[in-house]
């Protein structure tokens, strides 16, 4: 790891810039951008430097992995390990996590922007989805946890030796956090975890889970935000109680998706992160970047296929010109470009705000919350059209695998499902924002 000067936060968002000194990943780039496609359409003006050397790094390193990379293990289902390594080896695992752990050091408007590059490089939402928990969920261990565990838990984590997952959504619950059932029983100097978790990437791969489950009985608690727990466990699956079914599914097939299922599977009691009882409140930390990060993952699959369907535009010619001297295929590109600009920026506001609201007093986290999640909406339906436009703009060749625009629509429905639907989403706004009665 090579120290770096102290140098300017981007100046483009709303807040006054300060210096700050810290560690980069090796090694270290220059501005001038380079990417796999010779073809650069979203604009980069208002970047800080640090953004846009974590651009050029990732991109360099992502050129190694070109669409047929990807295309080969959409089919294959085989996970991206060489990604996860070269990433590691260079020390991007752990862009967002402190320096005296081994990590850069760098927040999470850097981490998005990190996972823009992966997704717009071809990888899509699978390949950043190769890391995404890795660098999410890992944010509340690294607030709360004492400076033991966090040594114990995330240094292997950024030299790549560990994968995580993450495990909180349940199949009798959804969206229903609070009511999760999942149960975490104390006995003596362990605890049993018993019950059942969905969706849960990586699962097949990872070596640890950052699982949330319930201490204290829902009926027993004051509130419904208490009685929630998070914990560290080591995810073994050769060990008695635990149990995997890959779900198989639409898209992003090089990342598997598990149910799970606890059965008196029984982890140490010093993997409990922060107090008993308060892992929702705890969590919340990382599920707002979540949301900043999948917004990124979102926006590069959506210029990745504007890149696709404009290169194809120019290049085929019907009545003796380029299709794209027509108006009926200019026009719907122009106007999904236009869109994954302006949720580029609401992202990338989003995530700066979350950046400052551990040292800004004045920023709540109401103001956290809404940038998060209308980041993440808008950058999610800006993806969906851009891949249904492009893919359309591709005619009959759209439907074929070899221009990859097919598996980039197949990819681009997760942000916009997950981790929180859309209509949630408004609802969330509706109510918070609009002081609109709550309507669920």
């Amino acid at each position: 790891m090579i120290p770096r000067a102290a140098k300017n936060f981007p100046p483009q968002i709303l807040y006054p810039t300060k210096q700050r000194a810290h560690v980069r990943p090796r090694p270290l780039f220059s501005r001038t951008f380079s990417a796999a496609s010779p073809q650069r359409i979203m604009e980069l003006t208002g970047f800080g430097q640090d953004q846009l050397e974590v651009r050029e790094a990732v991109a360099k390193i992502c050129s190694n992995f070109p669409d047929e990379y990807w295309a080969k293990r959409d089919e294959s289902g085989v996970y991206p390990h060489e990604l996860h390594t070269a990433l590691a080896r260079d020390g991007w695992i752990g862009i967002a996590l402190p320096e005296e752990l081994g990590g850069a050091g760098l927040g999470i408007s850097e981490a998005t922007m990190m996972l823009q590059t992966i997704s717009q490089s071809g990888a899509g939402i699978a390949g950043a989805q190769s890391i995404h928990a890795n660098v999410y969920a890992t944010q509340p261990v690294a607030k709360f946890a004492t400076e033991d565990q966090q040594k114990r838990m995330l240094s292997r984590l950024i030299s790549g030796e560990w994968k995580a997952c993450f495990g909180v959504t349940e199949p009798s619950t959804g969206l229903e956090t609070l009511k999760l059932r999942t149960q975490a029983v104390r006995d003596g100097g362990s605890y049993k975890i018993s019950g059942q978790k969905i969706w849960i990437s990586s699962a097949q791969v990872a070596s640890k889970m950052i699982l949330l489950a319930r201490t204290t009985p829902l009926q027993d608690v004051t509130k419904p935000s208490e009685g929630l727990s998070l914990f560290f466990i080591d995810f073994d699956r050769q060990a008695p109680g635990l149990e995997l079914k890959k779900i198989k599914k639409m898209g992003g097939r090089a990342v598997d998706a598990n149910e799970v299922f606890f059965d008196n599977y029984r982890v140490p009691a010093d993997t409990l992160i922060g107090e008993e009882g308060h892992g929702f409140k705890i969590v919340l930390h990382g599920m707002n970047a979540e949301r900043c990060l999948l917004a990124g993952e979102a926006l590069g699959l959506g210029y990745a296929a504007l890149e696709k369907a404009s290169k194809y535009a120019q290049e085929r010619v019907v009545f003796g010109r380029p299709i794209g001297q027509n108006q009926g295929v200019q026009h719907p590109l122009a106007a999904a470009y236009m869109n994954l600009e302006a949720a580029k920026l609401a992202t990338y506001h989003a995530a700066r705000v979350y950046d400052f609201s551990g040292k800004d007093p004045s920023l709540s986290s109401h103001a956290v919350g809404v940038a998060c999640n209308s980041a993440k909406y808008l950058a999610a339906e800006a993806a969906f059209t851009a891949c249904e436009r492009s893919l359309l703009a591709h005619g009959g060749m759209g439907y074929a695998q070899e221009y990859h625009v097919e598996r980039y629509m197949r990819e681009c429905f997760v942000p916009r499902i997950a981790p929180v639907s859309r209509e949630m989403i408004m609802n969330y706004v509706a109510e918070k924002v609009l002081g609109l009665p709550r309507s669920y």
